[in-house]
This record gives C-alpha cells, sequence and structure tokens, in this order.
C-alpha cells in the first residue's frame, strides 16, 4: 500500500514531492521534527514507499521499531528525497 499525506498547511509553493521507501526487512517510523508547527509520523512497512509533501529543509527521521522503543537510525534531507515530476 502506498501511502500518501496532504500537503503542510505552511506556504504550499515552496513544498517539493518526496519519497522514502523502507528497504529493510523490519518497520519503520517516519517523523519530520525540524518544521515548527506541522506534525509528521507515519510507520512504514518493509518494502512500502512514503510519498509526501515537505520544506526543502525538513529532515525525515527514520527510527526503526524494536521492541520496547524505536531507535533513530537515519537523518535524511528532505531535498534528497525529492522526486522530479
Amino acid at each position: 500500500m502506498i501511502q500518501t499525506l496532504e500537503r503542510p498547511s505552511t506556504n504550499c509553493s515552496s513544498q517539493i514531492p518526496c519519497c522514502y521507501v523502507n528497504a529493510t526487512r523490519q518497520i519503520q517510523i517516519a517523523r519530520i521534527a525540524n518544521v515548527p508547527g506541522w506534525y509528521f509520523e507515519r510507520v512504514v512497512f518493509p518494502g512500502e514507499p512514503l510519498l509526501f509533501e515537505a520544506n526543502p529543509e525538513a529532515q525525515l527521521e527514520v527510527h526503526t521499531a524494536k521492541a520496547p522503543s524505536a531507535i533513530l537510525s537515519d537523518r535524511i534531507p528532505c531535498n534528497r528525497l525529492r522526486i522530479n515530476k
């Protein structure tokens, strides 16, 4: 299943389309925490793509789900996840 997210309520003209794919065998949690006033967090299953729009300066934090918590695995600038239309 492809997950998509509506645009954040900030200036939509500066948003870029992004795609992240969970290439692992573990469930991941994708989160953007560095954009004030915007909450973004999604569960991404193994092999699943996540399509979203974000500010170019946003960073996607990828947490790997490990019982009983989640471990920060990566921090990716959304500019690197940009897809061309």
